[in-house]
């Protein structure tokens, strides 16, 4: 096993996969920001590395001065955690050529995997069912016109270098097209620097369903099965479940057995999650790869026993998943994973500042993934999320009531988070029975505001 590892990376997953290297008697070294001097991933691993100032482009987005800490602290690994440099093929190569094990896919399987279209262009290869779209990426307004009327309107134009929203559009009809295209193309380029924008037929009201896939560097690939997060907003995620309530035992091994197929076929290692939309047929549709671990793996964690993490560090370090992945794999129970970010839960405005309570709930059943404490400070420079609380329960219903009663136990105050709204969500009729899609939030949010017009009334 390493003898010692860099994480690079920040907040709940750099704490995250310290308490693996731990567990594992791996040394760990943190980097930091000047902003992040304080957080408990720089206390607790066993040295760290001040790379720079608060914001990230001059810190933990600088390659040469991650590079330099790991060749400083003479590591033999680095551990990109989620966002930042985890999915930067250039970062991977990098690595490499600084004899620095990478724990990840790699460099050429990322970069094929990072660009969406060519990613789709794969997977139709293998026969992984994908959306109808364009064949490459469009070339201008009329090529992305001509396009539509073969598909068939309403359509989705989508970023090729990127995800999280951001040069996403749908277009109804082709008066909308020449608009949409070039603000598309403009966001695109703004948000990866790369403008380039393919198409797909756009699904209604679908359901968002990925697959956790582990792969190891002897050629064998398994799927840990699927987590349903269909309950996102703007398309950011806001809760997560394992298992889907829509995914059958049968559609479950058949996605399985086709991922295997593929993701052999293009050489992946260590973990990654495939991502589809399911129709209002059941059946699903490759829509990207994520090459890393998702900020949702301890919802797979929690109902199949497997420590996701580990499993990275031991394929990393030339393990076999037979000796990781027992088989059969059991799926026991249920477990929804709620995102608590540091915004105000009305105006999802960013709300940075000092934490001056902060009390986690606990239990059975129930875990808190977090880098924060009371008298923390949460700056304004990274992404809002501050802590993942999750639960498991023998079924869907128990796991509902633990995630209520330990949503209540949550205190934070200094701050505005998002446990009023997981709260208001989880006492919602369509939640609770499992009839959602990716367009709940819409209807969640109207529904509210009927309910207090009405109370207006009334008063």
């Amino acid at each position: 096993m390493f003898r010692k590892i860099l994480i690079a990376n920040r907040g709940e997953i750099a704490l995250r996969v310290i308490c693996a290297c731990k567990e594992l008697g791996i040394r760990t070294v943190a980097i930091y920001s000047e902003a992040d001097r304080h957080s408990l991933h720089v206390r607790f691993a066993d040295e760290a590395i001040c790379i720079g100032p608060p914001r990230s482009t001059e810190s933990y987005l600088n390659v040469p001065a991650v590079i330099s800490a790991a060749e400083i602290a003479n590591v033999d690994a680095i551990h990109p955690g989620y966002g930042l440099l985890s999915e930067n093929a250039n970062f991977a190569e990098v690595c490499r050529a600084s004899n620095i094990k990478f724990i990840g896919p790699p460099p050429e399987v990322t970069r094929l995997m990072g660009e969406k279209e060519k990613a789709r262009q794969a997977m139709r290869r293998a026969r992984v069912p994908i959306l109808p779209g364009s064949d490459g990426v469009l070339q201008n307004e009329d090529d992305a016109l001509e396009w539509a009327r073969t598909i068939g309107f309403p359509v989705i134009l989508k970023a090729s270098a990127g995800g999280g929203g951001r040069g996403m559009r749908v277009i109804r009809s082709a008066d909308e097209l020449p608009g949409l295209f070039q603000a598309a193309h403009t966001e695109a380029a703004n948000a990866f620097g790369n403008g380039d924008l393919y198409m797909e037929k756009f699904i209604e009201q679908p359901r968002h369903i990925e697959f956790q896939v582990l792969a190891d560097e002897h050629g064998n690939v398994t799927s840990l099965g699927e987590r349903e997060c269909s309950i996102q907003r703007r398309h950011q995620k806001l809760i997560e479940e394992a298992p889907s309530l829509q995914v059958t035992p049968k559609l479950r091994e058949e996605i399985g057995k086709t991922l295997k197929r593929c993701l052999t076929s293009i050489g992946y290692q260590n973990a990654g999650t495939v991502e589809f939309l399911m129709d209002e047929e059941g059946k699903l549709h490759f829509i990207e790869m994520n090459t890393r671990i998702q900020v949702e793996h301890p919802v797979t964690e929690a109902v199949t026993g497997l420590d996701l993490v580990k499993a990275q560090l031991r394929i990393a370090d030339g393990e076999t998943l037979e000796s990781i992945v027992p088989e059969p794999l059991p799926i026991v129970g249920h477990s929804i994973e709620c995102r608590i970010n540091a915004e105000h839960p009305e105006k999802f405005t960013p709300s940075a500042g000092r934490i001056t309570a902060f009390n986690v709930p606990g239990g059975h059943g129930v875990r808190v993934d977090t880098a924060q404490y009371s008298e923390g400070i949460v700056p304004p420079y990274y992404d809002s999320l501050i802590a993942k609380l999750i639960v498991h329960g023998k079924d869907r219903a128990e796991a509902i009531a633990r995630m209520e009663r330990a949503l209540e136990m949550f205190v934070v105050e200094g701050i505005h988070t998002t446990i009023p709204l997981h709260r208001r969500i989880l006492q919602d009729p369509e939640f609770r029975n499992g009839k959602f899609d990716t367009k709940f939030m819409e209807r969640f949010f109207e529904r509210e505001k009927a309910r207090r017009e009405e109370l207006a009334v009334h008063n």
